[in-house]
């Protein structure tokens, strides 16, 4: 039997593992709140359809900036959520499945339709969607609601007032108020009901502490990993496990120019990557902005040492330093050599210095133990 979310997180209190927050004290008695609510209306010994004798409880809407906890004030109701089907996930990966699910509906055939939906009836796809969703899951919890797709923006307020009727209950964490979602988006005047109908059915709580709780362990641990041995790469994941021990690692996604990111070990406002998810791959200043603009720390795995034919990975890895450097980000790096040691020689190699002088400062106590602006 799971603990209640209140004793869950008095543990973690207890034990040291988070401090003490009146923003997190305000949400944990909002979670506490839809606990009790879903525990009286979903009981066992009746074989009626959930919620079905009464009204659904309002859903959560908690919102703040990176690292203040939402992530683990989820984790704490959702594992103690007394729902059988329920469901967390990151918000762009279940609207791409909604797409999918569209796609498929629109795409299909009369007994194609009747072995995905259960039904082959009418041309709008979604009442059949939300069917589907609200026959998977009663309660959905997602990471990261922002809405920045026009194409999402035109169709979740009809899937979710959709959903809504279905009596499917919303939790959902965000850097943004509901009145800053799709922000000068493209007939956003169109999307507005959306967030009437959101204030409407989810008690908005933010959670704005003054600074993220887990820097705390960053300060006086080692934070610079080299050569990669086992012995470092195990002190390198030792500490992101004592990093994200009251989180899940639920990945994250990042909109930039209109291509999404995909980060499957993201916990929070950390990120853990490797040099070839970062570097190896044609990504450019405004993605590093966009990583450096959502993460607080990032753990960076398996850097290699790099000659004069891998100048493109080399210059990529300067512009990222760049980036987490101006934004004041906190830096784990597992490499196979000293920040002089990781590009000596070849084009670009005189920029790269100052990567060289910038990771020697961010592995600093000085840098870690920066006040946050």
């Amino acid at each position: 039997m799971p603990v209640s979310v209140r004793t869950a997180y008095k543990r973690l209190l207890k034990k040291r593992e988070i401090h003490s927050d009146e923003g997190q004290a305000r949400a944990v008695e909002a979670f506490a709140r839809l606990e009790g609510e879903l525990d009286s209306l979903n009981d066992p010994w009746i074989p009626l359809p959930f919620f079905s004798r009464g009204k659904a409880p309002k859903g959560l809407y908690v919102w703040g900036p990176p690292g203040r906890g939402k992530s683990m004030l989820m984790d704490l109701f959702f594992d103690s959520a007394p729902v059988q089907k329920k469901r967390r996930t990151h918000f762009h990966v279940f609207m791409g499945e909604v797409h999918a699910l569209i796609g498929a509906w629109r795409e299909g055939d009369a007994s194609a339709r009747k072995k995905r939906f259960g039904t082959a009836k009418g041309d709008d796809p979604i009442a059949p969607v939300a069917d589907l969703i609200a026959r998977d899951a009663r309660l959905l919890c997602f990471d990261e609601l922002q809405v920045t797709d026009i194409a999402d923006a035109m169709i979740l307020g009809r899937l979710f007032e959709a959903l809504f009727e279905r009596r499917v209950v919303l939790v959902a964490t965000s850097n943004r108020p509901p009145e800053d979602l799709y922000k000068n988006g493209i007939n956003r005047q169109l999307f507005v009901p959306f967030i009437d109908m959101l204030k409407r059915r989810c008690e908005v709580v933010e959670v704005a502490g003054p600074k993220d709780f887990r820097l705390d362990r960053l300060k006086g641990a080692q934070v610079y990993f080299s050569p990669i041995t086992a012995e470092t790469s195990k002190a390198f994941d030792h500490l992101w496990r004592d990093m994200t021990r009251v989180t899940h690692e639920v990945g994250a996604t990042i909109e930039v120019a209109g291509r999404r990111l995909e980060f499957p070990r993201a916990c929070g406002a950390m990120l853990r990557a490797s040099f070839e998810e970062l570097c190896a791959r044609p990504l450019g200043p405004q993605d590093y902005l966009a990583i450096a603009g959502r993460f607080q720390t990032v753990f960076l795995a398996g850097v290699p040492k790099l000659g004069p034919e891998r100048r493109n990975e080399a210059r990529r890895l300067v512009t990222l330093i760049d980036a987490l450097y101006e934004a004041g980000t906190k830096l784990v790096v597992l490499a196979e050599g000293e920040p002089a040691d990781l590009y000596p020689a070849g084009d670009g190699a005189f920029e790269f210095e100052r990567t060289v002088s910038r990771l020697q400062e961010m592995r600093s106590a000085d840098y870690v133990e920066r006040a946050e602006a």
